[in-house]
């Protein structure tokens, strides 16, 4: 989500109940106890673009052994193509409109082996290609999605998907009215995706939605998710914070794979700003770090947690990396990038990254992550 968009929400967002939006308060301190902040300076900070507002990221590893990093841009209603080594800005795919291969606002993005998922806020709708040549193979989720944003996709068995589509729909209208807590059940909806042989056709089974309706755990406004096959755990960001103190903050919100709320979070307060890309950096099959962007002013702050406990293992900031929305963890070797990278969009204009070797190292996590 834009800076300028998040500015406008936090004017004016409030329950549908309400008669006159309520003002955003700041969130509470952080919790004690949690490890200093250290500076990482990016490898690189790619080109700007101010044209793009550059949204979600993701990662491709090509046939050639080159490594793409594939954003999305909403104001060019396209795909932007970057080389992840370099930050070379590579080729854009894509422009305005409703048929295959064209978007309105796309915004969250995945891929899964040569599949690529693009959600698309203004045409509703998640569309699928086919890599390298972004060949389109069909659209899911025009019937039920309103408004979606983030996706995370998981492959349940060979050539099936579980995809996971956050909607942040208002009220009505209304860019800037959450709706009634009984709606709120449709925050994030399950999609079942089975590929033939070819790769190429493909079915898909809407498994419904969820979302709690409590008005302590509610998923007021939602865009990341991301999830952890082996603890059948999703973790959903809610960028809303509301209330004298800043009761409901934005936070992590725990779910398991079926939907249902954990009601488990970490501590109010973790998030300074709001919580918005969210990612897991597997370093063995049961051990790593959840990384959380929070997008504090002036420079993102990059924070990580026990892939288990969720406790805090401290954080750092880049050099410029400033109102970041999406981020990619790419934990595979690339010729840059030997412990691999996080790579983040830079104030909707361009990306950066980092060095997972140099995170690892500055943060004194687990070695098993660099080798």
């Amino acid at each position: 989500m834009s800076k300028n968009a998040l500015f406008s929400i936090a004017a004016a967002v409030c329950l549908a109940a309400c008669t006159t939006p309520a003002p955003r308060t700041p969130a509470p301190p952080p919790p004690a106890n949690v490890p200093p902040t250290v500076v990482i300076p990016e490898r690189y900070v790619s080109a700007e673009d101010p044209r793009d507002e550059l949204d979600s990221l993701a990662t491709w590893p090509a046939e050639d052994g080159q490594t793409w990093l594939i954003a999305t841009a909403k104001s060019t209603h396209s795909l932007v193509v970057f080389d992840a080594d370099t930050g070379e800005r590579l080729r854009s795919f894509g422009h305005k409109g409703q048929a295959p291969g064209e978007f309105k606002r796309p915004n969250g993005i995945a891929v899964q082996g040569d599949h690529l998922f693009v959600a698309e806020r203004d045409n509703h709708r998640v569309q699928v290609f086919l890599l390298p040549d972004f060949t389109p193979l069909g659209t899911f989720g025009a019937d039920q999605l309103r408004s979606p944003y983030g996706l995370w996709i998981h492959e349940s068995a060979p050539g099936e998907y579980e995809v996971y589509v956050t909607d942040s729909f208002m009220e009505g209208e209304h860019y800037d009215v959450v709706p009634p807590f009984d709606q709120l059940d449709r925050r994030v909806r399950r999609y079942r995706i089975m590929f033939g042989d070819d790769q190429a056709r493909f079915t898909v089974r809407d498994e419904g939605s969820f979302g709690d309706t409590s008005e302590a755990k509610a998923l007021r406004i939602v865009e990341s998710i991301a999830g952890d096959p082996a603890q059948q755990r999703l973790l959903v960001a809610d960028e809303f914070t509301s209330g004298e103190g800043g009761t409901h903050a934005s936070n992590l919100r725990e779910y398991t794979f079926d939907g249902k709320p954990t009601g488990r979070e970490l501590p109010v307060g973790t998030f300074e700003a709001e919580a918005e890309g969210v990612a897991l950096w597997s370093c063995t099959p049961d051990a790593g770090y959840w990384v959380a962007a929070d997008q504090r002013y002036p420079q993102t702050h990059f924070l990580l947690f026990d892939r288990d406990t969720l406790a805090s293992r401290g954080g750092f900031m880049g050099e410029v990396t400033a109102h970041t929305d999406g981020i990619a963890l790419h934990a595979a070797t690339t010729a840059a990038f030997p412990a691999g990278a996080l790579f983040a969009v830079h104030d909707d204009k361009a990306v950066a990254a980092f060095d997972l070797g140099e995170v690892a190292r500055a943060l004194d996590l687990d070695p098993r992550c660099v080798q």
